[in-house]
């Protein structure tokens, strides 16, 4: 039976954004990192009201069709409950279209915003995390940004394929980060399409580069959370950024650049950012040229899963 939530009722969610593959963990390795987005769900009367502040204002839709509020009436349903009217306000900090999960963050917020409001009056229908984890990810359809927002620290996740149905299960399991990690984006200003670079990797790849993967991606995990000195083979990679270097050229040369500074560095999922793990400080000549060639600079901790107040 549904239960109708009463007006008057409000949370935040703040999310935090994501990278994903980091180098060879193509579609199955994911990190959360610490650049927050904020939504806040107030439950009205009736109708929607959305404002968008901050990164994409200008860009998104202000109405049903926002993938947040699409999260939260999905969260909502998914618990068996309904909500007359919505507020939603979004304060966006996480840049769009840069491979920093942007995307993901706003299903990921949406649902755990949801999740907040049905806490406060029927604690037995909250989901789970990998209720969340198989929500958000439908929406992505690929659970490495998602699930690296619920859970927090650095993520493995697959997707199980039931052929009767048809049905796609979501998976993910977060392991925390060896502590002396540093993570630094250098962040363009141009964006790039997921679509379009995506559509760069050829259908079949030779068995020695699926190989030197597996490898690597088996290597990443070890390196980020036992044995950071190995970072800089635990991120190598032969199936997706080469392909997808002629349409980033910034992003490609800036990580081959850090990595003959001995800076383990990669394309954030799609790009056009380029995520540096280091056990070091960046130096600073290596930030004022990135900041000379237009890239912000950020320095970011590796971040917890979505929290909701």
């Amino acid at each position: 039976m549904t239960q109708t939530l009463p007006v008057g009722l409000s949370v935040t969610a703040r999310v935090p954004a994501s990278s994903a593959n980091l180098g060879p963990g193509f579609d199955c390795l994911g990190l959360a990192l610490g650049l927050y987005d904020e939504i806040t769900v107030t439950t009205t009367a009736s109708g929607l009201d959305v404002r968008v502040e901050g990164e994409g204002a200008q860009e998104v839709p202000w109405g049903p069709s926002h993938l947040v509020v699409r999260a939260v009436e999905r969260g909502l349903e998914a618990a068996g409950v309904w909500a007359d009217g919505l507020e939603v306000v979004c304060h966006n900090v996480i840049p769009h279209s840069r491979g920093l999960g942007s995307s993901a963050s706003a299903a990921v917020g949406g649902l755990a915003a949801a999740n907040g409001l049905v806490r406060k009056i029927a604690p037995e229908r909250v989901l789970d995390d990998e209720q969340l984890v198989q929500l958000a990810s439908e929406f992505e359809g690929h659970p490495d940004n998602a699930s690296a927002s619920v859970l927090g620290g650095v993520v493995v996740s697959w997707t199980e394929a039931d052929v009767d149905s048809e049905q796609r299960s979501y998976r993910a399991v977060s392991l925390p980060v060896h502590p002396e990690i540093k993570a630094y984006a250098f962040v363009p200003s141009v964006r790039s399409s997921t679509a379009h670079t995506r559509g760069l990797l050829p259908e079949l790849v030779p068995h020695r580069d699926a190989v030197f993967n597996v490898s690597r991606a088996a290597l990443a995990v070890v390196a980020l959370t036992e044995r950071p000195e190995l970072l800089m083979s635990a991120t190598q990679d032969l199936l997706h950024q080469g392909q997808r270097a002629p349409a980033l050229p910034l992003t490609t040369k800036w990580v081959a650049a850090l990595r003959e500074e001995g800076i383990p560095a990669v394309v954030s999922g799609a790009g056009p950012t380029v995520l540096a793990l280091t056990t070091c400080v960046l130096p600073d000549e290596v930030r004022a040229a990135a900041e000379a060639d237009d890239l912000r600079v950020l320095a970011l901790e590796i971040a917890e899963g979505v929290q909701v107040d």
